[in-house]
């Protein structure tokens, strides 16, 4: 089976890092054909937009779903609001909590536009879940696509999507999942997010922008089981390999770290060029 992951940057195009201005062409046609070319089974996306006028108003995740030909599919926000120029976001406080779209909501009237992630698989699914993270009480300066130098950044609300999906051995679990950037708060929420599953048929496969880098991610998952009552899950990276940033990749904050399968299950890891984001995709063939 192929696992992909992908910061999307909510599809802005992107040339050696800059941003390159896109008019009268269908603005979502670069993250259409790069989600079709993977040919994956299950995709995650983070840094979606859904109704933003930056992204030309279309629910990108029905875009991926539609390129990549998904069974199911689900996008999760808890971050609602519109982006305005010179102010940044702007959050719509009449929507404080997680909402969670699929096939049958796209590009309902009245919604309010968003920003999450999105899991999208070709295989059935027998289960869904949504879970909203509250953002980090501070923010940072990081280096933001198309702005020179540091920008003082603050965190989002995040939201995490899991499905419980019937491969061709058995039911097993994918997890979708942007966390904070903030050190510390992401690894909190990593660590929810494992005990968020626990119950659920393994393996278990996380797929997302973690943002940590190289192997933190794991070593905290296999520390956190060691001082858990009821052990058994080792969790291990499916892949290594730096993804950021995409014209130059140095290190890697997008991952498919996987409990219930060994390392050699990963057959073939490759990071697709795209036109799209600052991040490259990072695809992952699975032999489970």
């Amino acid at each position: 089976m192929r696992f992909a992951t992908f910061n999307v940057l909510h599809g802005r195009t992107l040339r050696d890092g800059r941003p390159v201005a896109v008019s009268g062409v269908d603005v979502a046609l670069p993250l259409r054909e790069a989600v079709a070319s993977w040919d994956a089974d299950v995709v995650a996306l983070q840094e979606v937009d859904r109704l933003q006028r930056r992204s030309g108003g279309v629910d990108q995740a029905s875009v991926a779903a539609d390129a990549m030909a998904a069974r199911d599919w689900r996008y999760g926000s808890a971050a609602h609001g519109r982006t305005v120029p010179g102010a940044g976001w702007v959050f719509d406080p009449a929507v404080p909590g997680l909402r969670v779209y699929g096939s049958r909501d796209v590009d309902r009237e009245g919604d309010v536009p968003s920003h999450g992630v999105a899991l999208l698989t070709r295989l059935p699914v027998r289960e869904w879940r949504a879970r909203r993270f509250t953002p980090a009480p501070f923010g940072l300066p990081l280096r933001v696509a198309g702005r020179p130098g540091l920008t003082l950044v603050r965190d989002q609300p995040r939201a995490a999507l899991a499905a419980v999906v019937v491969g061709p051995r058995g039911p097993f679990t994918v997890v979708a999942v942007h966390l904070s950037f903030v050190p510390g708060w992401n690894i909190g929420q990593l660590l929810t997010v494992r005990d968020w599953i626990a119950g659920l048929p393994r393996p278990h496969v996380l797929l997302g922008d973690f943002n940590l880098i190289g192997a933190v991610a794991r070593v905290a998952l296999n520390a956190a089981e060691v001082m858990s009552p009821v052990r058994g899950r080792s969790w291990r990276d499916l892949a290594r390999v730096a993804t950021y940033p995409a014209h130059r990749p140095l290190v890697q904050f997008d991952h498919v770290l996987a409990a219930g399968l060994p390392v050699s299950a990963a057959v073939g890891v490759r990071t697709p060029g795209t036109p799209v984001s600052d991040h490259q995709p990072l695809v992952v063939d699975v032999a489970l």
